[in-house]
């Protein structure tokens, strides 16, 4: 039997990290499509183009597959397989039907929950204890479409959203492997997703990393580790300075918390907190003043110190 002919839509490390597990596997991919780097984008992950330009593989970047050309360039591939992972467009119908063995995207959650963009980061957002990879079904209707197969994945108390994706790649890896198979074959099972218990999610922009002290700590908390490095972190504004806060943890204190406004910073020797609107603190272990250096401990403790003293 002829190996199918698979064209990836790839990007990101789980994009990367993906098409490398294909190539391994002597899958038989003849075209990439990815997009181009943004000006100014800070690129914390490995470049899909570059892995495919160095197996000698043709590269399309930010097709729009709505237009007749780019579609027929897609149709000139001859795909027989079309795989998604971490690729940001949505793949029309009429490019998806180009595939005689299906078009299946991998998720980077517990379909149908946080369907939509950066599933990871909202899961660690709004506290969630696990999530995971799925690999589904595509239908002109995001992260919709049938499931394959999915893992789970725990999400610690602390954890930052990096350090879930970094999981959540491993599990996508694994759900890809025992699955290609079926996938080549055209035999991958497939289960209805439950509509109703679906979650749907827009985008994250660096604006929503600002932090409302109103909040409960836990919330803060959750946020500061939803858009911690690599991502554009979360934010405060005090006194003329923006206080990018990088790592926190929840206390059970509430000594005098309750007495300060919400976003009022205590300092305690080499230690820093900060009130939040449910009457706890909530401890800032590294932070940095506008585009100062990232500091912890002492250093941090004194640094806000001066500011919170500052007329």
């Amino acid at each position: 039997m002829t190996a199918p002919r698979v064209v990836v839509f790839a990007y990101s490390d789980i994009g990367h990290a993906s098409l490398a597990l294909l190539l391994e596997r002597g899958v038989h991919v003849v075209a990439v499509y990815t997009h181009a780097d943004k000006p100014g984008e800070h690129l914390w992950f490995p470049s899909v183009a570059k892995l495919a330009q160095e197996h000698g593989l043709p590269v399309h970047f930010d097709a729009d597959l709505r237009q007749a050309r780019a579609q027929a360039e897609l149709a000139a591939h001859a795909p027989d397989l079309i795989l998604s992972f971490y690729y940001r467009d949505i793949i029309p119908k009429g490019a998806v039907d180009l595939a005689a063995l299906g078009a299946f995207n991998m998720h980077g959650s517990l379909l149908p929950k946080y369907r939509g963009r950066a599933p990871v980061n909202w899961a660690v957002a709004l506290g969630e204890r696990e999530t995971g990879a799925t690999l589904h079904v595509m239908t002109h209707l995001a992260d919709a479409g049938d499931i394959v197969d999915q893992e789970t994945v725990p999400i610690g108390p602390d954890d930052t959203a990096y350090d879930v994706h970094q999981r959540v790649r491993d599990a996508a890896l694994r759900v890809l492997d025992r699955q290609l198979a079926s996938l080549c074959a055209g035999t991958a099972p497939r289960r209805a997703q439950d509509n109703a218990a679906a979650t749907k999610f827009g985008r994250r922009r660096p604006e929503d990393g600002e932090i409302d002290w109103s909040r409960p700590a836990a919330d803060v908390h959750n946020l500061v580790r939803s858009v911690s490095h690599p991502y554009p972190g979360a934010f405060t504004k005090m006194n003329g300075a923006t206080l990018h806060i990088w790592r926190t943890a929840r206390s059970d204190a509430r000594d005098g918390a309750r007495r300060e406004p919400p976003g009022t910073i205590r300092t305690d020797g080499a230690r820093a907190f900060a009130a939040a609107g449910d009457g706890r603190w909530l401890e800032i272990l590294r932070a940095q003043v506008d585009d100062g250096p990232e500091l912890e401990g002492a250093a941090l403790a004194a640094l806000l110190q001066t500011l919170t003293t500052t007329p």
